[in-house]
């Protein structure tokens, strides 16, 4: 009997407890259901963040890795700008540049209607280059150590699984997205545009050597490079545009890749004397030989600055979804062709210091 009632007292007490677990859950549920959105909210409500982001946002963080010299500052700012408008995805920048610039860079960013960007600002060491670049030393005002950013993306975005590099000399005109979102095959750490498949490969380049073939980057003479089996009329590319796998970057060792070319060159001068100043693309076509995925070409279309006439329709250019003014006629200098779509997407410097920088642009292409 004794056995029994205890059994029943057992059996009560789950029953009450299983009740009152049951109320507890339903209130907990209440509380939830109750509770102000903010507290569950992700990085859209962060004050620096754009407003624009809470509508119809992309929460894909979207890595843009671009460099920026003082002389060339207003370039990188507009590229930027154009970027940051045509997108409603989260795009951070990372903006690699000297020491002696990020003062006037910040100020530049903070004080107009960029300071809503995301953004950081790396300080590029040119003492990195050292042993890899000959630099001529009449000629040592002309080496511009920012060109070599690219080869340390992994450095410079650690975090990151992909990028998108570009130059400063370019205008985007539609979502950067799609461009991050170009498929690599298995195995290749990078997309490029190619020269041979582009749009833009169609026109000539009036005095710029053959900038379609690997032969216009590499000395074919020198036997380094002829035991590399690759061949002379392979088609180039431009890595003034291009997407990387990160992870497959570091895979593969790509930035050490890089600077064993580099070192090689310093000894045995491997690179063509075609297309005289050219140094950072010959590593990357001897590294990425056969080796790399392809972006669409209306993504990277280039040489707007071989010429000051307009080489390309008016429609064209508007179809185009980034605009390359890669060569000697800049947009800021304003005798370079199309100069009035970048001048769009231009924010005036406060400081007042690149008006001064593009007069002088201006008189040198002048003359």
């Amino acid at each position: 009997v004794n056995i029994s009632i205890l059994i029943v007292a057992v059996v009560i007490f789950l029953l009450v407890l299983h009740h009152n677990f049951l109320s507890l859950s339903d209130f907990l549920k209440r509380e939830l259901s109750d509770s102000s959105p903010l507290g569950l909210q992700p990085i859209d409500f962060i004050p620096a963040a754009p407003q624009r982001l809470t509508d119809e946002r992309n929460d894909k963080e979207i890595s843009v890795v671009i460099a920026a010299s003082d002389e060339r500052l207003g370039g990188a700012i507009a590229a930027m700008n154009s970027i940051y408008h045509h997108t409603r995805s989260n795009v951070v920048f990372h903006i690699v540049t000297l020491n002696d610039t990020v003062d006037h860079l910040r100020l530049w960013l903070s004080g107009t209607a960029l300071k809503n960007m995301r953004y950081r600002i790396l300080d590029f060491d040119p003492r990195v280059l050292e042993g890899k670049v000959q630099v001529d030393p009449q000629k040592a005002d002309t080496f511009k150590p920012l060109t070599f950013a690219r080869f340390y993306l992994p450095s410079l975005v650690p975090h990151a699984e992909k990028v998108i590099y570009v130059d400063d000399d370019v205008i985007v005109q539609d979502d950067i997205l799609e461009l991050y979102d170009t498929p690599l095959k298995p195995g290749h750490a990078a997309a490029f545009s190619d020269d041979c498949d582009s749009t833009t490969s169609k026109v000539a380049v009036r005095g710029a050597g053959n900038q379609y073939n690997y032969i216009g980057f590499l000395d074919y003479k020198k036997e380094t490079i002829r035991k590399l089996a690759m061949k002379a009329n392979t088609c180039s590319f431009n890595p003034g545009v291009f997407v990387a796998n990160l992870t497959e970057w570091k895979l593969q060792n790509i930035t050490k890749q890089l600077e064993k070319w580099m070192a090689l060159n310093v000894v045995e001068e491997l690179y063509s004397k075609t297309l005289a100043g050219s140094i950072t693309t010959p590593p990357l076509l001897i590294v990425f030989y056969k080796q790399h995925s392809s972006i669409d070409p209306m993504w990277n279309v280039r040489h707007l600055g071989s010429s000051a006439g307009k080489r390309y329709s008016p429609q064209f250019v508007k179809a185009a979804k980034l605009l390359h003014w890669n060569g000697h006629f800049k947009p800021w200098g304003r005798t370079a062709s199309y100069s009035e779509v970048w001048e769009k997407w231009y924010v005036p410097d406060p400081t007042g210091k690149f008006n001064l920088i593009r007069r002088h642009s201006e008189a040198y292409e002048a003359k």
